[in-house]
């Protein structure tokens, strides 16, 4: 793409002046976020939740000013001759409209809230005790039914919160969606984990130090294209990936000694998305259109390269012989055994953890919870009963403590309600994009070789690159001729699990 110019038209520069200004403090407050999922000393929560409050209302006073409703204003009655530039005009003014309707006390208090919340979360899951958090997860929904309220909503108040996310998604699309895909993909989880049987779920045990693993998945993040002078990776109770700014995107994950493939594909899926994050246009940082689309085109990059790519036999006929170098006993295991290994289905309990063919079960029990939460018909006291309850009903397993049942996941504790849904939107957007990309030139012998970089330069083109220009929707109609669908997301999981074509 060309460098973008921008339009010689005072209100136009004034936004993104602004904008820009807004830009360096989300970036030191997303800096201080990490900082408290990694570095941070316990007694500082308090001073940083005060400290993020602050910037999440200096932030919202300067984006909802009445100079930007009147530079906007100017922009619209104008032709500014350039497409990037009426994009960004048209997503300042959709978030303008939306930020508005939110107090400035409410944007203040819901940050500090969810910085304590955070830290009760991570100590809570410490000790799976979900009461340490549910004070905190009730404040939550509370603020959340305050924001969604004040932003209105023609169905349910889950919709306001959704469109956070996933523009333009509303909760009865998302019920017909994943009502049509969860008998199929049950269907697929049941001959999956039947053609798993054969596969020893203890295969790739074994004794593995995380010194060797961080080398490990160094070796092949930067393989895939991340770039470490412009990243870095650390380690926290939950994997996560923060864009903090044009040259400096921060991914995290988590180790377990016994089995490498944990923190290995953790480190795939966090770098998908730190690739989104590289790949967007730093000429264009602080403006929509160099800022990512949506969380269900974000979550598309993760899984992608986590499974479409990481899990597949071509990955592992390159891989396999530097992971025997970092981890010796892995010689006696042959590209069959670790293609079927890693590829294993079972019914589990850890969502981030969970193989390809049953991961959207997770979701979608998430999904239908807090919805219920939202709506009020489910209390938060009841969360673990009814978790447990609705989690053996779909998995057929029992939840023994809550680190394992309705503490596992990061995203209430970050008030993040609408989040979830986006992950099984990321499933079918992956598997539709891998699709046709393989189609374009270089891309499929380039797998096949261990080069990724004709992979990256696809995504870098038709989804990267484009930031908020184009629409989740269009995005995808643009990319890959039609909008998502989930006949692509099923049929990889037919090939992969049921007809064995890894």
């Amino acid at each position: 793409m060309t460098e973008f110019t921008s339009p010689d038209f005072e209100p136009y520069r004034n936004l993104t002046a602004r904008f820009r200004e807004i830009a360096y403090l989300a970036s030191a407050s997303s800096l201080l976020g990490w900082d408290q999922e990694t570095y941070m000393p316990p007694q500082g929560i308090a001073f940083r939740a005060k400290q993020g409050a602050y910037f999440s209302a200096r932030i919202h006073e300067l984006a909802t000013s009445k100079e930007v409703g009147d530079w906007l204003m100017a922009c619209e009655d104008k032709d500014l001759g350039d497409p990037v530039a009426a994009a960004n005009v048209r997503e300042w003014r959709h978030d303008y409209d939306r930020e508005i309707k939110l107090e400035t006390a409410l944007v203040s208090e819901f940050k500090e809230a969810t910085s304590l919340a955070l830290a009760a979360w991570q100590k809570a899951r410490e000790q799976s005790d979900f009461s340490i958090f549910s004070p905190h997860l009730e404040n939550l929904v509370q603020l959340n039914h305050r924001k969604a309220d004040a932003w209105g909503y023609d169905e349910c108040r889950y919709d306001a919160l959704l469109e956070t996310y996933e523009r333009g998604a509303r909760a009865s699309q998302l019920d017909v969606v994943f009502g049509a895909l969860k008998p199929k993909v049950v269907e697929i989880v049941q001959a999956a984990i039947e053609r798993s049987k054969s596969i020893p779920g203890d295969l790739l045990e074994g004794d593995y130090p995380q010194a060797a693993q961080t080398a490990f998945n160094r070796e092949v993040a930067e393989a895939i294209g991340f770039d470490f002078d412009a990243g870095r990776i650390d380690t926290t109770a939950h994997p996560f990936c923060s864009g903090i700014a044009p040259g400096d995107v921060r991914l995290t994950t988590r180790y377990n000694e016994r089995n490498f493939t944990s923190s290995l594909f953790g480190v795939l899926h966090e770098a998908g998305h730190g690739l989104y994050e590289q790949g967007l246009r730093p000429e264009l940082y602080g403006t929509p259109c160099g800022e990512a689309v949506s969380l269900g085109i974000h979550e598309s990059q993760s899984r992608l390269w986590e499974n479409h790519v990481g899990r597949s036999r071509a990955f592992w006929e390159h891989w396999l012989p530097r992971a025997v170098h970092y981890f010796p006993h892995l010689s006696k295991i042959s590209i069959d055994e670790m293609t079927a290994a890693v590829n294993r289905a079972e019914l589990s309990y850890i969502r981030v953890e969970a193989d390809e063919a049953t991961y959207d079960l997770h979701v979608m029990l998430r999904f239908e919870m807090e919805k219920r939460l939202i709506s009020g018909d489910l209390k938060v006291a009841d969360v673990p009963a009814a978790w447990n309850e609705e989690f053996e009903a779909s998995f057929g397993l029992k939840v023994k403590q809550d680190s394992e049942g309705c503490l596992q996941d990061i995203h209430w504790s970050m008030g993040a309600f609408g989040y979830f849904p986006t992950y099984s939107l990321g499933n079918l957007n992956a598997s539709q994009l891998f699709a046709v990309a393989q189609k374009a030139a270089g891309v499929s012998a380039g797998l096949a070789g261990g080069d990724y970089a004709p992979l990256l330069d696809w995504l870098r083109k038709n989804v990267h690159q484009r930031g908020r220009q184009l629409l989740p929707d269009a995005l995808m109609v643009a990319t890959t001729g039609g909008p998502t669908r989930a006949e692509f997301h099923l049929e990889h999981l037919r090939a992969r699990y049921v007809r064995s074509e890894v």
